[in-house]
């Protein structure tokens, strides 16, 4: 009972400490009871299969933490109406498996090496484990422990220097300290070694935040110039209107709300992800000649020098079998056909650019793995209501030129939001500020949209650059660049925003470095690997002598 409690109260930490409605100041004790736990089994149970132990109760925390923390993805639905249970079964009961191995590893590590290097090989994999998890096709970051303060921007100014992963390393190394200060009073009980210990956790935790506040007060980058820009919020229902509807009357009631809602100059229209067409998708090679995208252009025309960005379906068609992208699928026997969810930048008289969605949502836009799982399990994706193949994508960010202002918009659609260095990318390509085109209608009046519009905070405070958030259904946002919202919406209104947005320049160092902590990491993680390796073939060598 002693360890299912110290189990549960990890769990109940970690849970009350996620936005967008807890107190984040939790999660610097939140693991300490988990780690209680491993070492209370590990020395002094009397259990058979300790490691067993270990591994389950670590997965029961872990599954508490995603079904409290991301349960929400429980109101996305199926093309019939009903609830996907796969849609949170299968990321809640994947993701606890693999936070569960990363501990467990940790478990083997420490009964092979003792406390110490133990302790150091858990911040080691812990923090790789997040790297991995935001590179793989089944990537699902949403729980980073370095997110866990992004409705407390005031306290992590100092995220443009190692960004949220930084964060991460921030938390598990407050918990690993304290931890040890546990277990040395618990050895010794020596005042002075719990004084001097505690007087360290309390500056760790402490001086960070000192700094963030002087950076916050003492914020002075100044902008290079200034853009008018009206947020688009159809209110578009994703699951019947949007694929019931005439494309043309989807296009024409946004158009109608821009207009409505354009009271002076406006530099840019910025409309949500996939906010045209309706069903279906248009074909690049046809962008000149689009009804719905010349009808833009025949919009902006009234409104000399405005530029409208949008997210929308896309798609190409190839004819080579020969040089076929890897996504591309066989429509009839001598035509394939990639789609993308796409983002475009519309001005009159001049060609229409385009970007294609880097970071694809695992099981709706992406079919993870597909080489190796396709075979075993079919056209078994998680159906939202959109594709069932994986999406094209392209390799490299781009940075939306304005020819007439100083503008240069950064395309992120909705899920890249939540990715710190992949969104460094698009400042590197010049974007002064980021725009973020997304949907999160997909499970109604749940945190999730909380959740992502909380995540833009980190990226506007990585980056220092201002954001533009348009959402189909809300929330709708202007984000500043020490990420403070400054204007939003309702969920669930058809309305607009208007926002002044500062352009700036400059590289913060995390722009420049990206994960930096994340790859010490690598390297740590390698190091204590490979020490371990070279005791345990000395060990074996004296054993032989012996």
């Amino acid at each position: 009972m002693k360890y299912l409690l110290l189990t549960l109260i990890s769990a109940m930490l970690l849970s009350v400490s996620w936005p967008t409605y807890g107190i984040p100041f939790f999660i610097f004790t939140a693991l300490v009871p988990l780690l209680m736990m491993e070492h209370g089994v590990s020395k002094f149970s009397d259990y058979k299969r300790k490691s067993w132990m270990v591994f389950g109760l670590s997965y029961l925390c872990f599954v508490i933490w995603n079904v409290v923390t991301t349960g929400w993805l429980y109101g996305s639905k199926n093309p019939d109406g009903s609830h996907s249970m796969m849609a949170v079964l299968f990321p809640v009961l994947v993701n606890s498996f693999l936070y569960s191995l990363v501990f467990q590893c940790y478990h083997w590590y420490k009964n092979a090496q003792g406390t110490y290097w133990g302790l150091a090989f858990f911040a080691a994999i812990w923090m790789c484990f997040e790297k991995f998890h935001l590179n793989w096709e089944l990537t699902w970051p949403w729980l980073n422990l370095g997110n866990v303060f992004s409705d407390y921007p005031k306290v992590i100014q100092w995220y443009d220097t190692l960004g949220a992963t930084g964060g991460s390393f921030w938390i598990l190394l407050i918990n690993i300290l304290i931890f040890y200060t546990i277990r040395i009073w618990e050895a010794g009980r020596k005042r002075k070694s719990l004084i001097i210990n505690a007087s360290l956790v309390t500056v760790l935790i402490g001086l960070p935040m000192i700094i963030s506040i002087i950076k916050y007060n003492q914020f002075e980058e100044k902008p290079i110039g200034e853009v008018n820009v009206l947020l688009l919020q159809p209110d578009l229902n994703p699951y019947g209107e949007k694929y019931s509807k005439d494309s043309i009357t989807i296009l024409k009631e946004l158009l109608t709300l821009a207009e409505s809602n354009s009271k002076g100059k406006i530099d840019y229209y910025i409309a949500p992800e996939t906010a045209i067409p309706g069903r279906g998708s248009i074909s690049e090679t046809a962008f000149e000649k689009s009804e719905l995208l010349n009808s833009v252009k025949d919009f902006l025309s009234k409104h000399p020098q405005s530029v409208f960005a949008t997210g929308i379906s896309s798609h190409q068609y190839f004819f080579n079998k020969e040089k076929l992208p890897k996504d591309a699928y066989q429509i009839n026997d001598r035509v394939w056909v990639e789609s993308y969810n796409s983002a475009v930048q519309i001005i009159p008289n001049q060609k229409v650019e385009v970007y294609h969605k880097g970071k694809l949502v695992p099981g709706v836009e992406i079919f993870p793995y597909m080489n190796v799982l396709k075979p075993l399990l079919g056209d078994a994706m998680i159906n939202l209501g959109g594709t069932v193949a994986s999406l094209g994508t392209d390799k490299e960010r781009v940075a939306f030129k304005n020819p007439f202002n100083k503008g240069k918009l950064a395309p992120i659609i909705c899920y890249e939001s939540i990715y710190g260095e992949f969104t460094t990318e698009y400042v590197k390509k010049g974007a002064n500020f980021l725009t973020i085109m997304t949907n999160d209608s997909w499970w109604g009046v749940t945190e999730g949209h909380r959740q992502l519009l909380s995540y833009a905070k980190l990226r506007a405070i990585e980056t220092r650059r201002e954001i533009a958030r348009s959402a189909n259904s809300g929330i709708s946002a202007h984000i500043n660049a020490k990420g403070e919202i400054l204007e939003d919406t309702f969920y669930g209104d058809q309305t607009a925003l208007f926002a002044k947005i500062n352009l700036y320049e400059g590289k913060t160092f995390y722009v420049r470095s990206g994960d930096l902590l994340s790859r010490i990491s690598m390297f740590a993680l390698g190091f204590l690997l490979f020490y371990f390796l070279i005791k345990w073939f000395q060990n074996k060598i004296q054993k032989k002598k012996n």
